[in-house]
C-alpha cells in the first residue's frame, strides 16, 4: 500500500473517456454490494482476488491467512474449493516462487504451497471480473472513509481502468485524518486482495494544483477513471 504523490516528468499519452459519476449498486442508494454476494464467501473472494494479482508466485497457508486476515481452517477450506475448480494449483516448495519464509520457519521444500493457474482458460476474464468488482464496491469504501473525515472526491483509475500511465489507483481528497485514511485503505486492499497506490490530497491543495496545470494531477483527471464521489464540481 503506498501514498504516491509523484511529479510527472512527461504528460501521459492517455485516451479520454467518459466519466462515471457513481458505479449503481443494485438494490437502491442505501444498498452496500459485498464481495461474498458474488463469490459465496469472503475468504474465497479475497483468495481468489490475491492469487489472480500475484499469479508469478505461489503463497503457503499460513501466509494467505494473515494476508487476507481469515482464519486458517476457513482458508485451508477454500483453497480445496479453489484446487477443485482448476484456477489454484498446489505445488511443492521445490516449484514454488515464493518471496518470504513461514513465520514458523523451516524449509520451503517440507511445506505445500499454492499459485493461481495462469492457464485456467477464464484466468484473464476473472481478473476483468475482480477489478470491476472493486467499483462495485464503491460505497463501502466512500462510507469507511466518511468516518474519518470530509470526504470531497474519490476516483478510481490505474489499474482499476487499465491505464497504466497514472501512478496512482485511488485519488482522495477533502479533510481526513491520516490514520483513518490508511486504515480504510488497508481494508479496502484486504477485500479486492491485492495492494493498491494511492495519493491523498487536502481541497486546497486539490484546487491549487488543477489550477496552475500540475502534470501529475492533469493525467489523473484526464485518464480513464471512475468517479466515485464529487463534492467539488465536475471533475
Amino acid at each position: 500500500m503506498d501514498n504516491e504523490q509523484i511529479e510527472q516528468t512527461n504528460s501521459p499519452e492517455i485516451l479520454v473517456e467518459p466519466v462515471v459519476e457513481e458505479t449503481p449498486v443494485a438494490g437502491g442508494e442505501d444498498s452496500v454490494f459485498r464481495i461474498e454476494q458474488l463469490f459465496g464467501s469472503r475468504t474465497r473472494a479475497r483468495l481468489l482476488g490475491l492469487f489472480l494479482e500475484n499469479s508469478q508466485r505461489a503463497f503457503f497457508v499460513r501466509e494467505l491467512a494473515r494476508r487476507i486476515d481469515a482464519q486458517l481452517n476457513s482458508v485451508r477450506r477454500e483453497l480445496k474449493n479453489l484446487v477443485d475448480i482448476g484456477i489454484v494449483l498446489e505445488v511443492d516448495g521445490e516449484e514454488a516462487q515464493i518471496d518470504e519464509k513461514d513465520e514458523e520457519g523451516g524449509k520451503a521444500d517440507n511445506r505445500r504451497f499454492y499459485q493461481a493457474n495462469k492457464d485456467f482458460p477464464i484466468f484473464e476474464d476473472l481478473r476483468g471480473v475482480m477489478k470491476k468488482v472493486a467499483v462495485l464496491m464503491n460505497h463501502t469504501l466512500i462510507q469507511e472513509l466518511a468516518k474519518h473525515g470530509k470526504l470531497d472526491l474519490l476516483i478510481l483509475t490505474g489499474s482499476f481502468t487499465d491505464s497504466p500511465n497514472i501512478q496512482t489507483d485511488i485519488l482522495v481528497v477533502g479533510t481526513l485524518k491520516e490514520e483513518g485514511l490508511q486504515k480504510s485503505i488497508a481494508e479496502f486492499e484486504r477485500e479486492i486482495g491485492r495492494e493498491v497506490n494511492y495519493t491523498y490530497m487536502p481541497r486546497e491543495e486539490f484546487e491549487y494544483r488543477r489550477d496552475v496545470g500540475d502534470r501529475f494531477l492533469a493525467g489523473i483527471l484526464q485518464a480513464k477513471r471512475v468517479v466515485l464521489t464529487d463534492n467539488i464540481g465536475k471533475v
